[in-house]
């Protein structure tokens, strides 16, 4: 699932070719909103509320788009070639002088009144990369269910809004703890939840989510996407198992040497230190 940073540069590559034009195509390829007419309006703004994205109209309208697992916007110049995949998987097609807008397997394509807009964005905690960014209301909400485990936690977007399981992994490595263990038991949320803001902002215009500060292919991660490769810090293998609730469960990758805590069912959290390093 794409994280905070991914749609704010979406919205970063919306806004030169739409805010401020007017419409001069503009589909809806869903069932709901096939019918929709949008050409002639103006755009307004677009704006990325944690992973959600609001395209605003003139004439109290907003298109509220989701990335989720597989969508993505493409800009093309005038005249361009359209090549971001199948016309099948286009959902979204929004034209104006300056090049076309086209959102390939959207999953959640919505148009409703802007002054509703708080009906698909109202249940989202403080938006990471937002302005009204307030990091002692996200404490609050996380220590709200103290015996919740961080990695599930941290992934409830009704928390902090942006989080994806990129950062939902590497937040934990960098705690020092795994994603199973309470949130309760964590020394220090509220450094934990700053340095959230400090990784999707430090990330919010380049891609690769990097946590590590290497830009170089293959290191911009500390565990995720390494099972079974040595840990940078210890050497320890990586490890992964699922976590999270079914059907919303996501790979964790962990560090049983730099990670306390427990262990997923059926590991055993004892070997850390246990010659366990590569």
């Amino acid at each position: 699932m794409p994280e905070g940073d991914s749609v704010f540069r979406a919205a970063a590559r919306l806004r030169p070719v739409l805010a401020g034009q007017v419409l001069t195509a503009a589909e809806l390829r869903v069932p709901a909103h096939a019918t929709a007419v949008l050409a002639g309006r103006r755009v307004l703004e677009v704006v990325p509320r944690g992973k959600h994205l609001l395209t605003r109209l003139e004439g109290g309208l907003t298109l509220h788009t989701h990335l989720r697992m597989d969508g993505r916007w493409v800009v093309f110049a005038p005249g361009e070639r359209w090549t971001g995949g199948p016309p099948a998987q286009i959902r979204v097609v929004l034209g104006t002088g300056l090049g076309t807008a086209v959102g390939y397997r959207m999953p959640v394509v919505e148009l409703l009144r802007t002054a509703d807009e708080q009906r698909a964005v109202g249940h989202l905690g403080p938006d990471l990369l937002g302005p009204d960014w307030d990091r002692a209301e996200a404490v609050r909400r996380l220590r709200a269910d103290p015996g919740r485990p961080v990695g599930e936690a941290l992934l409830d977007q009704r928390n902090l809004a942006g989080i994806g399981n990129v950062y939902a992994n590497e937040l934990c490595y960098l705690a020092g703890v795994t994603p199973w263990t309470p949130v309760g038991e964590l020394p220090d949320l509220d450094r934990l939840a700053a340095r959230a803001r400090l990784l999707l902002d430090a990330n919010r215009l380049r891609p690769g989510h990097i946590t590590t500060g290497d830009t170089r292919r293959g290191r911009g991660h500390w565990v995720y996407g390494r099972a079974g490769r040595p840990c940078a810090r210890c050497g320890t293998l990586v490890q992964t198992a699922q976590h999270g609730t079914p059907p919303q469960d996501r790979p964790a990758y962990w560090c049983p040497y730099c990670q306390r805590g427990p262990a997923p069912q059926g590991r055993d959290p004892g070997a850390r230190g246990r010659g366990a390093r590569r």
